[in-house]
């Protein structure tokens, strides 16, 4: 595997960025999961575009333009020869002293991964899978705006605790409110009678790639999208669920809390979503020179 770090590639075992890097000192930094399908990059456009904003909003000076980092990104792909992988793609404050002051970090790190992935077994696919309420809630909209996608992740990392002691893979976050904001690295939705529903951004969701490309499916699956606040109570007496994300891609929700969803089994309109989308990932992808 060669990874990319400011210009330069190297080997796994030599990729490395100085320990005053503020991307690891205190989360100063942003970040993009991008997947890859029959050797094409999917939504790239999109990715960089969230990239850029998430840095503008953090007073980030990416030092390189849109154009050069597609042409990064591509080359990565390309070097370690990913035909079905994952892109981490990461951008942080760079190397400063022990101090927060971001003046103090010249030049920022530009930081690309390009490997294979960990994918779900299939079963999940098919028979769904159990999640929790947590605990934890989401970080104030007001105090972190979702669609700033940074490095800092512990709010999600400690709901993730509350899903590995309860046994299971995904836990929901709620607000301050009491309203379902995501789960902790997926969005999620519900269906119910013919109504596609995910909670709005200003509910705490990140505004997601898939979660934007299977509103975009919803009408070629009978369906009508909706971004509307969602509470507990509405996830326990949907008609199906599932979640989505760049690793996820779409995953059927069975059980949350103990209470079984629809039938508890994947329900036909989300497997109808997931057949559209798959359909979607290999001919709308864009295609690596």
């Amino acid at each position: 595997m060669k990874i990319y770090i400011d210009g330069k590639y190297h080997d796994k075992e030599d990729a490395k960025i100085p320990v005053f890097d503020h991307g690891l000192l205190y989360g100063d930094g942003i970040f993009e999961g991008i997947r890859v399908y029959g050797g094409k990059i999917f939504k790239l456009r999109e990715h960089l575009e969230r990239l850029y904003d998430s840095a503008k909003a953090i007073l980030l000076a990416i030092p390189m333009d849109h154009d050069a980092m597609q042409n990064a990104v591509e080359e990565c792909v390309s070097l370690n020869r990913i035909k079905d992988g994952y892109i981490r793609l990461v951008v942080t404050r760079g190397a400063g002293d022990l101090g927060i002051d971001p003046r103090k970090c010249p030049v920022p790190c530009v930081i690309i991964i390009a490997g294979s992935i960990q994918l779900y077994p299939a079963e999940y696919y098919s028979e769904g899978i159990p999640i929790i309420t947590a605990s934890t809630r989401r970080n104030p909209v007001d105090s972190l705006d979702p669609r700033i996608k940074s490095l800092n992740y512990l709010n999600n990392i400690l709901a993730k605790w509350e899903a590995i002691g309860a046994g299971c893979l995904e836990a929901v976050l709620l607000n301050n409110k009491g309203y379902v904001a995501e789960c902790t690295g997926d969005n999620i939705f519900i269906i119910k009678n013919d109504l596609l529903i995910t909670p709005k951004r200003e509910d705490g969701a990140l505004e997601g790639i898939t979660r934007r490309t299977v509103l975009d499916l919803a009408p070629s699956a009978g369906l009508k999208p909706c971004e509307s606040s969602v509470t507990v109570y509405d996830l326990y007496t949907a008609d199906e669920c599932f979640l989505t994300g760049t690793g996820a891609e779409l995953m059927p929700v069975t059980l949350i809390d103990g209470r079984k969803i629809g039938e508890g089994r994947a329900g036909e309109k989300t497997k109808n979503l997931i057949g559209e989308f798959r359909k979607l990932v290999y001919s709308e992808a864009r295609t690596v020179h």
